[in-house]
C-alpha cells in the first residue's frame, strides 16, 4: 500500500532517499473546493495521508475569499437567471430546484461539522438574510409573478412571498424605495430563510481542522508542472516562491482546485478529458458602502435583471454582508476583462493557455461572443459616475461619497465543444473534469461554485474512487441525510433538515446590532 512507502512525524512527511515526497492525496489550492474535499476525506478514511499546495502565504485568498465574491448562499431564492421563461410564456424552474438541492447538501455537511464539533461558531461563517428579487417594468414584474407562483408552489421555496405594492415594498427594502419618483412598475419577492456565507472564514475554519488532523498545508509553493509515471501516479514539480527551491511530490491521487489556474494543470496533466477545452477570464468590480447610516438601512440581499449581453455572474445586486463580524453593503458586480486566471495571476495567463488542441475552440468562442466582448470593453470604460448612475437604480439617492470601488476576484467561464452549442460554447456553471482511471480531477468554472462545493467535492468523489463509494454510502449518508434522494420528493425529510440545520447553524436566532 502506498502508505507503507514513506514514513508519517507529525505534520511533515519524510522524504524518500531520491528527494520525492509521497503521499495517498494531493490537493492543488486552498480554496473552499480543496477544503470541502479534503475535509469529505477525512471522514471517509482518516488514515489517508494529505498534501495542500497554495501558491499564496495563507488559505482562501482568492476566489473564496469573502471580497472576491458574492457571499450568497445560492439557493436560487432570488437569482433570476436560475429560471428560464419557455416559448410558451411559462416558467422553466428545473435549474432552480438543481441548484437549490445542491446548496441544501452543503448545508447538512456543515451542520454535520458543528454537530461534531469540527468547527465552532458557525455564525462566524453563515447568517440568516432575506433573499429578494427586485424587477421594474411591466414586462419584467408579470415575469417575475409568473416565476413567483411557479417556485411557491415546489416545497424547496415554501415561505416566498410576492408584493407590487410600494407600501410593502418600502417595508422590505426601504433604502430601494425612498425618493423613488419612478412611476414605472416596480416588483419584488421576498424569502426570509436565505443566507448570507462568508466562504472565506468557511475555508480557514476547515483547513485549521484538516491542519489538526495532520494534512500537510504547504503555502506559498506554485505547482509547475504535473506528469504521469510509469506506476499511474503523479509526480508534481512545485516551486517554493520564498527560498526558489524546487521540491517533487508524488500521489496515487491529484485535485486540481486552483480556481482559474486548474486549467493550465490539466493541460499539463495531458489526460484527453481536458483537451479542447479554454477559458474566458471575467474579472469584477463592486462597490462597497463607507457610510455606516446607509448600511444600516438595508437588511437583505436584493438581485436584479441582467443586462442583455451581460453574463450571468453580472447580475445586478445590493447585498448585505457580514464580514469580520462587521455588517457591510456591497453593490454590483460591475464586468471587466483581464487576460489574468487569477487575481493574483499573470498577465500571460489567457495567451498561454491556448494550446494547438484548443486553438479552434477558443476562436469560435470568440466569433460567437462578440456582445459579450462589446459589453465587457462598456464596463472597463465606466467611470465611477456612470457606476453611481447604475446603483442608483436601486437606491435613488445614493451618493458617490458613501461608496468606494473594491476589485473582486476573477472567474474563468469555461469554453468548451457540445452538442447544444457547437464549436467553442462558453460555459456558465461549475464543472469536474476527471481522468478515466479517477486519478486526477480538475475544477473548472464559476458560479454557482462555492456554494454547491459538497455537492460538486461528492460528485469527485463518485467519479475518482467508484470502487470506494459503496463503502463509504453509510457515513455520507450519516453526514448527509438526503443522500441519494430528491428533497423535493420528501417534503417531510425536508423540513426536517431546514428545521436542524436552521437550529445547527444558529440560524434562527436574533440578529445581533452592528455597526
Amino acid at each position: 500500500m502506498l502508505h507503507l512507502l514513506y514514513k508519517f512525524k507529525g505534520k511533515r512527511l519524510v522524504k524518500m532517499s531520491n528527494g520525492e515526497t509521497k503521499t495517498d492525496v494531493i490537493l492543488i489550492g486552498a480554496g473552499i473546493m480543496s477544503a470541502t474535499l479534503g475535509t469529505l476525506l477525512k471522514e471517509l478514511v482518516p488514515e489517508w495521508e494529505i498534501t495542500v499546495f497554495e501558491k499564496l502565504s495563507k488559505a482562501g485568498e482568492e476566489s473564496s475569499n469573502e471580497w472576491n465574491n458574492a457571499g450568497t448562499g445560492h439557493a436560487a431564492l432570488c437569482e433570476l437567471n436560475y429560471t428560464n421563461e419557455r416559448p410558451d410564456g411559462s416558467v422553466d424552474i428545473s435549474k432552480a430546484i438543481k441548484v437549490n438541492e445542491q446548496f441544501q447538501v452543503s448545508m447538512q455537511f456543515w451542520s454535520h461539522l458543528v454537530n461534531s464539533k469540527l468547527i465552532a461558531n458557525p455564525q462566524d461563517f453563515i447568517r440568516q438574510l432575506p433573499h429578494m428579487s427586485l424587477v421594474h417594468g411591466e414586462e419584467n414584474v408579470t415575469f417575475l409573478k409568473k416565476r413567483f407562483e411557479a417556485l411557491s408552489n415546489n416545497p424547496l421555496f415554501q415561505g416566498m412571498e410576492f408584493s407590487d405594492n410600494t407600501e410593502k415594498l418600502m417595508e422590505w427594502i426601504p433604502l430601494v424605495m425612498q425618493n423613488r419618483t419612478s412611476k414605472e412598475p416596480i416588483a419584488a419577492t421576498k424569502i426570509d430563510t436565505g443566507t448570507d456565507v462568508n466562504f472565506g472564514a468557511l475555508t480557514n475554519m476547515l483547513f485549521e481542522h484538516l491542519e489538526s488532523k495532520d494534512v500537510v498545508m504547504n503555502y506559498n509553493r506554485s505547482v509547475n508542472d504535473i506528469k504521469r509515471t510509469s506506476d499511474g501516479s503523479w509526480k508534481l514539480k512545485v516551486r517554493n516562491s520564498v527560498t526558489g527551491n524546487v521540491e517533487h511530490h508524488t500521489a496515487k491521487f491529484v485535485f486540481i482546485g486552483g480556481g482559474g489556474g486548474s486549467i493550465h494543470l490539466l493541460q499539463k496533466s495531458g489526460i484527453p478529458e481536458g483537451r479542447r477545452i479554454g477559458g474566458f477570464p471575467v474579472s469584477g468590480i463592486f462597490m462597497v458602502c463607507n457610510n455606516p447610516d446607509v448600511v444600516a438601512q438595508h437588511h437583505a440581499k436584493v438581485y436584479g435583471k441582467a443586462k442583455v449581453g451581460a453574463p450571468p455572474m453580472s447580475v445586478p445586486h445590493l447585498d448585505t454582508r457580514f464580514i469580520d463580524n462587521k455588517k457591510t453593503l456591497l453593490f454590483g458586480p460591475f464586468a471587466g476583462f483581464s487576460p489574468r486566471f487569477l487575481k493574483n495571476g499573470s498577465m500571460f495567463d489567457l495567451i498561454t493557455s491556448v494550446k494547438p488542441d484548443n486553438l479552434v475552440t477558443m476562436l469560435a468562442a470568440g466569433a460567437k461572443n462578440m456582445s459579450l466582448t462589446k459589453y465587457l470593453i462598456q464596463q472597463v470604460l465606466l467611470s465611477k459616475e456612470k457606476r453611481m448612475e447604475e446603483l442608483r437604480e436601486f437606491i435613488p439617492n445614493a451618493k458617490s461619497e458613501d461608496w468606494d470601488l473594491i476589485v473582486a476576484g476573477q472567474r474563468v467561464q469555461v469554453i468548451k465543444d457540445t452538442e447544444e452549442g457547437g464549436k467553442g460554447t462558453l460555459q456558465f456553471g461549475t464543472e469536474v473534469v476527471s481522468a478515466v482511471d479517477g486519478s486526477i480531477a480538475a475544477l473548472l468554472g464559476a458560479s454557482p461554485g462555492a456554494s454547491t462545493a459538497v455537492h460538486v467535492m461528492l460528485e469527485v468523489l463518485t467519479k475518482c474512487f467508484p470502487e470506494h463509494i459503496n463503502e463509504w454510502e453509510p457515513k455520507i449518508k450519516q453526514m448527509i441525510p438526503s443522500y441519494g434522494l430528491s428533497l423535493m420528493d420528501n417534503p417531510k425529510l425536508l423540513q426536517n433538515i431546514h428545521t436542524s440545520t436552521a437550529e445547527t447553524l444558529r440560524l434562527s436566532e436574533k440578529e445581533p446590532v452592528f455597526c
